[in-house]
């Protein structure tokens, strides 16, 4: 997926790769686009060949992505690569119906009503490539659909999976890390601090596995957690190293009693 914003006059566009992992994804692999807007082909192509290098192709289930993540040659390189995908799809993308004739992908699934979805029989054309494709009607009245590069049990439920990594930016930002609020713009220093940020993200949660583990998270009347694990793991850390802090100064001050010398009020850990 991709995450930008804007500090000053300065864009800040990231494009990452994660795995999603238990309801949250854990980041990878990223580049800093030196652009605003919308990824390519060849910058998608060069995150992926750089996992591949590291990790191979054999390792990756299934790439997922959102609508942005389209495209003949990006299709077409992806099946070249033997690696599955499950990707979205804009609902006035030209795709073939039943008789072969060209129509909005939309059409073919007209008649959901919301919280219906439907996987079609056989592959159907998209640009050059054949994919199979699947759609559900969301409350609001719009329809998501995905395409995959071959039958999958439930592709819908498949795709929901990519929402992990929308979480991921969220601990990142504003309900965890706030990275945006470092004003940060320098590229090599941004990537670093996403590498820091990656490491606290994953402590955290592993954190907050362990936890809930010893103390379960309580849960609220509409059955959701009162915190998530990251959360969890997260405030457990920072009470942590406040408390650190406190027995630090404490010991300080026993230490310089004993000296008699005065106790520094105030201590940088």
């Amino acid at each position: 997926d991709r995450t930008n914003w804007q500090w000053g006059k300065q864009d800040i566009n990231i494009l990452m790769l994660s795995i999603a992992y238990k309801g949250i994804a854990i980041p990878l692999m990223w580049d800093l686009l030196p652009k605003r807007g919308n990824s390519n082909t060849t910058e998608r192509i060069a995150l992926l060949k750089r996992f591949i290098e590291q990790f191979g192709k054999e390792r990756v289930a299934c790439l997922l992505a959102d609508r942005e993540f389209v495209g003949n040659e990006w299709f077409s390189w992806l099946r070249s690569e033997g690696i599955s995908f499950c990707i979205r799809i804009k609902s006035n993308t030209q795709t073939s119906n039943s008789l072969g004739l060209d129509v909005n992908v939309d059409a073919l699934f007209y008649d959901l009503k919301p919280g219906e979805q439907r996987k079609l029989r056989g592959e159907r054309r998209l640009w050059k490539q054949k994919v199979w494709l699947s759609a559900l009607r969301l409350t609001d009245g719009e329809l998501l659909i995905v395409a995959t590069d071959k039958e999958v049990d439930s592709p819908i439920e498949l795709y929901g999976r990519r929402w992990e990594i929308e979480t991921l930016f969220s601990c990142l930002k504003s309900r965890g890390f706030n990275f945006e609020d470092t004003h940060i713009t320098k590229p090599e220093r941004i990537s670093k601090l996403i590498a820091l940020l990656s490491i606290g993200f994953c402590w955290a949660y592993k954190v907050g596995e362990w936890r809930n583990e010893q103390k379960a998270i309580k849960m609220k009347k509409h059955g959701r957690k009162e915190v998530s694990i990251f959360r969890y793991g997260l405030d457990f850390l920072r009470d942590a190293a406040l408390n650190a802090k406190q027995n630090i100064l404490s010991l300080i001050g026993q230490v310089m009693a004993f000296l008699s010398i005065e106790a520094p009020t105030e201590a940088l850990i």
